[in-house]
């Protein structure tokens, strides 16, 4: 059962490697290309981008390959739900836990703010994105992984 013998196996697999990377990828061409830099909360969504991309390869490379999988949509849903706090942040839905958004004169002027979305499409800013792709596709990665147990 660790070979990805169905269909929606191997799509799973790809889109725990693809989705990840993809989002990172994105987030690395706004700071260089287009000087949008992370804040605090930012990089706290890329941490389990990376370490879903690592499981995801490494579901390529070692069994149980299912179980290395599920892991990366988890890794990909924690951004997500660190993605949505942040959005909420930044619409001034609540309050946020860290130095950068706040606006007290204890703040360095070197700071990106964390309350400011700093660039936004259809009214969503990159963390509300970054909310509704990874946990859209850590939902999606795990219905594909269950899909074959249930046709069973």
């Amino acid at each position: 059962m660790t070979n990805l013998t169905d269909a929606s196996d191997r799509l799973a697999q790809r889109l725990a490697l693809a989705v990840p990377a993809a989002l990172l990828a994105g987030a690395y061409i706004s700071q260089y290309g287009f000087d949008l830099f992370p804040c605090e909360m930012c990089w706290w969504q890329r941490y389990p981008h990376f370490a879903a991309v690592g499981l995801a390869l490494l579901s390529f490379a070692a069994p149980p390959k299912k179980l290395w999988i599920a892991l990366a949509a988890l890794a990909i849903l924690a951004s997500g739900l660190i993605g949505a706090f942040h959005a909420g942040v930044e619409y001034g839905w609540w309050r946020g836990i860290t130095g950068c958004a706040t606006t007290g004169d204890a703040m360095s002027l070197d700071v990106i703010r964390c309350d400011i979305a700093p660039w936004s499409f259809l009214g969503i800013s990159l963390a509300g994105w970054n909310a509704l792709l990874s946990i859209g596709s850590a939902i999606t990665i795990w219905v594909l992984l269950i899909a074959k147990e249930k046709r069973v």
